[in-house]
């Protein structure tokens, strides 16, 4: 492999308690039912996608323009939660792996359906770190769709059989898979039945690559 893609959030640091916290306070706000359970789901899934899938408790139907009021008011309410990030974010068997597969030559890129992509990088201490960073700022169509990580391997200029995808979401690893990616599945992704390689964590990363 010459290069890895790296999903963001549940691999590269963690935001789902951010996130649930931001969609918990304008879910209650409009009187909508929203438990983690539900917040699962939403892993993986751009912020419009999540907000139907919150909506589907909703006991009237909300317009389009409302929508993009609620999933404006949640990004704004995440944003000033992400100043509560910093390097301890980044768990040391992260930024070791990360360390080995740049000593190994590889090359690296983010793969994020996420807005907020590069605000997080510079939080956590990896601003400028990778090769290239694919998020949610020039896709139109979210995982399980592969084009975050086709845009990534473009970018890199490498062909997706030359590079290998991780993730922790099932819609993930169906991305990777439908782009033509081998893949690293971490957390849930590792129970997917046609994950390439399931693994604890990252510190065993580099010995696959």
């Amino acid at each position: 492999m010459r290069a890895v893609i790296f999903d963001l959030d549940g691999v590269i640091c963690f935001t789902d308690k951010l996130h649930y916290k931001a969609w918990k306070a304008v879910a209650d706000e409009l009187g909508i039912y929203f438990d983690e359970k539900i917040n699962d789901r939403l892993r993986g899934v751009s912020r419009m996608d999540s907000l139907e899938i919150i909506l589907e408790n909703a006991d009237r139907t909300f317009s389009e323009e409302e929508k993009k009021e609620i999933a404006e008011k949640k990004n704004n309410i995440y944003v000033s939660l992400l100043d509560t990030m910093s390097e301890k974010d980044l768990g040391n068997d992260v930024r070791g792996a990360l360390d080995v597969l740049r000593q190994k030559g590889k090359l690296l890129a983010i793969g994020s359906s996420s807005k907020n992509t590069k605000k997080i990088l510079e939080k956590i201490g990896l601003n400028g770190f990778f090769d290239a960073v694919s998020d949610g700022t020039n896709i139109t169509r979210s995982k399980p769709d592969p084009e975050v990580f086709l845009k990534a391997a473009e970018m890199l200029e490498v062909d997706p059989s030359d590079a290998i995808v991780v993730e922790d979401a099932m819609s993930g690893i169906d991305a990777a898979l439908a782009g033509g990616f081998k893949c690293v599945g971490i957390g849930e992704a590792a129970t997917h039945p046609n994950v390439t390689y399931p693994l604890k964590d990252l510190s065993d990363l580099p010995k696959l690559v």
